[in-house]
C-alpha cells in the first residue's frame, strides 16, 4: 500500500483528500492538533521513515515551507496547497487588495505575483506575499513538490461556507433575491473534491510544478444563486441592480483560474460546482 501523511489532515482540504486517497487504496496518516506544525521533531516523527505522498495544507510562510523540507526529502511526491491570492495584475492589484484585480481572461500559472516576503502571513496584505515565499522556498529546493493554487475553496465540513448567503435566505423564506451588478459576479469556486483529485494525480506524477485548481465550471452569483434555489426547491424574483450599493454576495468581486496545466496532467475533475456542491447544501440545511 503506499502512504500518504497530510499535514492539517482535519481540516477542510485534508480531510477530502485523506478520504480520497483512502478509497483508492492508500494508507493515510491525517495527525490533527497533536501535531505541532511548528515543531520540527514532531514533524519527524510523524513522517517516519518516509512516505510516497506528503501533503501540507499548514504552508503558510517561508519559515513553514524550511520546516518542510527535510520531510519533503523523505516523500517521493509532494504537494503544498497555496492560493489564488498570490497573483497579481498589470497595476499589482490583488484578490485581498481594496481594488480587486483585472485580467483579460482565464489567470494561468505564467501570471506574474506578489513579491514574496516574511511578516505575518495572517494578515488581508500579508497572506498572498507569504504564500509566495513559501512556494518559492519549496520549488527553488529541487524536490518534487506540486504547489496548487485553489480559488474559493468550498466542501462539506466548511466552517465559513459562502452558500450560507442564499441558504439563510431561503430558509428564513425570501421571495426575493437582490444582486449587486446583476450578479454577474465571478470569483471561480474550488470543491474539495476537485481539489482531493488533482492531489491523487500530482502523487501518481511527482515534480516540481505549480497548478491551478478550481471546478470545471465558474458560475457567477445570479447562476450560484440559482443553483441554491434549484437544489433546495426554492423559487424567488430576481432584482438585479446595475450598480453595487446593495447585493454584494460572496462571488461578487474575483477572477477565473486556467486549469489546463492540471488537465494536461491527467487530472479530471468529480464534478462541476453544481454537483459537488450538494453535500455541502445539505449539511447547511
Amino acid at each position: 500500500m503506499p502512504r500518504a501523511l497530510i499535514l492539517g489532515g482535519t481540516g477542510l482540504i485534508g480531510r477530502a483528500a485523506a478520504k480520497r486517497l483512502r478509497a483508492a487504496g492508500w494508507t493515510v496518516d491525517a495527525p490533527g492538533r497533536d501535531v505541532d506544525r511548528t515543531d520540527q521533531e514532531a514533524l519527524a516523527a510523524a513522517m517516519g521513515d518516509g512516505a510516497d505522498l506528503l501533503v501540507d495544507c499548514l504552508c503558510y510562510s517561508a519559515a513553514d515551507a524550511r520546516l518542510l523540507l527535510p520531510l519533503a526529502r523523505r516523500a517521493t511526491s509532494t504537494v503544498m496547497i497555496s492560493a489564488k491570492a498570490v497573483y497579481v495584475d498589470s497595476r499589482g492589484r490583488h484578490a485581498n487588495s481594496p481594488e480587486p484585480p483585472r485580467f483579460d481572461g482565464p489567470v494561468t500559472e505564467d501570471q506574474p505575483t506578489l513579491e514574496p516576503e516574511e511578516s505575518d502571513p495572517f494578515t488581508r496584505e500579508g497572506y498572498g506575499p507569504n504564500k509566495v515565499a513559501a512556494e518559492r522556498t519549496l520549488l527553488d529546493s529541487g524536490l518534487p513538490v506540486t504547489v496548487l493554487r485553489p480559488s474559493k475553496v468550498h466542501g462539506p465540513g466548511n466552517k465559513r461556507p459562502l452558500e450560507r448567503y442564499f441558504v439563510e435566505r431561503i430558509l428564513a423564506g425570501h421571495r426575493v433575491v437582490v444582486l449587486a451588478s446583476r450578479g454577474e459576479g465571478v470569483d471561480h469556486p474550488t470543491a474539495t473534491a476537485n481539489l482531493a483529485a488533482l492531489i491523487e494525480t500530482a502523487a501518481h506524477h511527482p515534480g516540481a510544478r505549480v497548478l491551478n485548481a478550481a471546478d470545471p465550471d465558474a458560475p457567477n452569483g445570479l447562476e450560484i444563486s440559482r443553483i441554491i434555489a434549484a437544489s433546495l426547491d426554492w423559487s424567488w424574483h430576481e432584482i438585479l441592480l446595475d450598480h453595487a450599493e446593495a447585493g454584494l454576495h460572496p462571488w461578487h468581486r474575483g477572477f477565473v483560474l486556467d486549469t489546463s496545466a492540471a488537465l494536461a496532467l491527467g487530472y479530471r475533475p468529480v464534478g462541476d460546482y453544481a454537483f459537488t456542491v450538494q453535500e455541502s447544501l445539505r449539511e447547511l440545511v
